[in-house]
């Protein structure tokens, strides 16, 4: 009798697991029916059942992959890195060593290649596989079946790196995306070669290497795939943008560590202005970056904007805080300085309430989670000095020239150039215009980030306003002052020269007079020369005085030539 139940106890057993073995095939017979549709709510579909299917079977790896390129195709990036996040590069070396966290972003792609080259190998559920193996009793069956296995095992893991790869990209994690894609193309293209060995020559296709997944151009001994792939071309044009970006941007960090800082703003700005789109993570980053160049090199506004558009982008970043709340405190903008402190004080407490940073664990972060406790009372002793001058009636000494970018008693051109620049670079309506250029995580997200933008933006603006305004009142007072002051000058002179003329007609008439010791040839020659250079007609009747004072003197003297009748005339 115990035989008997013992025996339909293990009848029983088979019989479910043959049962949920059916069931999972049929799940993942009907998902590819409906991915191979290629449309949005087919895949969708298909994505419950195959959850269905990993339900009872976890590690199936064919369940797996189907649902992660499911996820691919329908723009769900952030799943796909939550789902295969043991294989991030950076993540698998911030786990195993805490210390490299903060330099993780200064290693080379060679160390990163060589760390991403072991992660098929540790795998966590291939211990669990090598086990299953050792089932096999017959010697002839077991070589067999290892060979397969051991085949389709050194293949199995390749679609991971792709997938991961390419999700990592559109999430911002350009090195992590990089070294999976250069892995899963280097595990893909020996895979092929080890396969092609048994291949006639017919068997070859000139369009080039099939990755996993491959459905284009399949071998001959292949099983159909489904049609969310992996191309060739594909690859190497996600893996040639990835490494252009990462030039530049290491070009602009040069820049910018050298202290060249119009250098580094003109890298960044190629980065974020470019024709292609970029990662939304990618260039939340290069903005922050790009804000603080243009803080180095004294543009307070802009380096506000990209602080913003960071902001806009990842609401949860640091590092855009607290550069932001430092700038409005520089221009002693103390409202919106103390704004920004107490949002990140909450972020901050958050922080500590949940035991973990904000976002999943594969996002980076400037700051470790250690630290977090001791800017927490540093940020609160800062909001009280706020606060207190606050108090203290310290609300109106906005430095609005330090925020536009001018010199303090410019000129009024020099003003109005400035701030038409800024009006447009910075008009509301322009606000979310790089958002066109912004590939988006989740497109869902696109109607926060633009709000977000437009009201950052339309702060910034407000302000500008407002200091153009109060700046050219200054400029028109000044401008009055002087003209005040040129006016007075102007009647000082002409009062001053009324005095002067004055004084010299006073004085023409006594010069004009005759001297009544001109028959006295002893007659002092300074005043004859001074009364000369005063009034020609004054120094003809002198000239001719004298010339009668000396004919009479020769005529005392018994000369016997007169003077000539011209001089006589010349004498009346």
């Amino acid at each position: 009798m115990a035989v008997t139940a013992h025996s339909l106890s293990a009848t029983e057993k088979k019989h479910w697991w043959l049962t949920n073995r059916k069931i999972v095939e049929k799940y993942i017979k009907d998902a590819r029916s409906l991915i191979a549709t290629q449309e949005q709510s087919e895949i969708a579909s298909a994505l419950n059942l195959l959850d269905a299917a990993l339900a009872i079977s976890p590690r199936l790896d064919q369940a797996l992959e189907l649902r992660a390129r499911s996820l691919l195709y329908l723009r769900r990036f952030k799943e796909v890195a939550d789902m295969l996040q043991d294989y991030i590069p950076s993540l698998r070396m911030a786990n195993e060593d805490p210390v490299s966290v903060s330099s993780s972003s200064d290693c080379s792609s060679q160390n990163l290649s060589r760390e991403g080259v072991k992660l098929l190998s540790s795998s966590p559920d291939s211990p669990v596989r090598y086990q299953s193996f050792k089932c096999f009793s017959v010697s002839d069956l077991k070589k067999k079946v290892m060979a397969g296995l051991c085949k389709s095992c050194e293949k199995e893991g390749q679609w991971r790196y792709l997938v991961l790869g390419e999700a990592c990209c559109h999430l911002g994690l350009m090195e992590d995306a990089m070294v999976l894609l250069q892995t899963g193309k280097r595990l893909a293209s020996a895979a092929f070669r080890r396969e092609s060995v048994c291949w006639s020559d017919d068997s070859f296709s000139l369009s080039g290497i099939p990755f996993a997944g491959d459905a284009t151009n399949p071998p001959p001994t292949s099983p159909p795939k489904a049609p969310l792939t992996d191309s060739t071309e594909s690859v190497t044009q996600l893996l040639t943008h990835i490494k252009f970006l990462l030039r530049r941007r290491a070009a602009a960090l040069a820049a910018l560590d050298a202290g060249l800082y119009p250098e580094a703003i003109r890298h960044f700005s190629k980065i974020v202005d470019g024709r292609r789109a970029a990662p939304q993570g990618f260039l939340a980053e290069c903005y922050m970056h790009r804000a603080s160049a243009h803080r180095s090199a004294g543009r307070i506004a802009e380096s506000i904007a990209d602080c913003n558009r960071t902001l806009a982008l990842d609401p949860t970043c640091i590092q855009a805080l607290e550069t932001r709340a430092s700038l409005f405190e520089t221009i002693r903008c103390l409202p919106d300085s103390l704004h920004d402190l107490e949002h990140l004080k909450l972020l901050y407490n958050s922080i500590l309430r949940d035991r973990k940073l904000p976002g999943p664990a594969w996002k980076r972060h400037n700051v470790r989670y250690r630290e977090i406790p001791g800017k927490l009372c540093t940020l609160t002793a800062k909001s009280q000095e706020l606060k207190q001058r606050l108090a203290s009636g310290e609300t109106s000494s906005v430095d609005y020239y330090a925020l536009i970018g001018v010199r303090r008693g410019c000129s009024r051109s020099e003003l109005e150039r400035a701030h038409l620049l800024l009006c447009l670079r910075h008009k509301p309506d322009r606000a979310t215009s790089f958002i066109d250029r912004c590939e988006l995580a989740d497109e869902r997200d696109v109607d926060s980030v633009k709000e977000r933008a437009k009201m950052s933006a339309l702060l910034l603006y407000r302000l500008v306003q407002k200091g153009y305004t109060s700046v050219m009142g200054t400029i028109l007072d000044e401008e009055a002052a002087e003209k005040q002051r040129k006016k007075a000058a102007l009647q000082a002179a002409a009062a001053a020269n009324q005095v002067k003329i004055k004084a010299v007609a006073s004085h023409e008439p006594e010069m004009n007079k005759p001297d009544s010791r001109s028959c006295n040839v002893v007659e002092d020659k300074s005043t004859l020369v001074s009364s000369s250079t005063v009034n020609p007609a004054v120094f003809q009747g002198v000239f001719c005085r004298d010339l009668a004072v000396v004919g009479n003197l020769l005529s005392q003297a018994r000369f016997n030539q007169p003077i000539p009748v011209k001089y006589e005339a010349l004498s009346c």
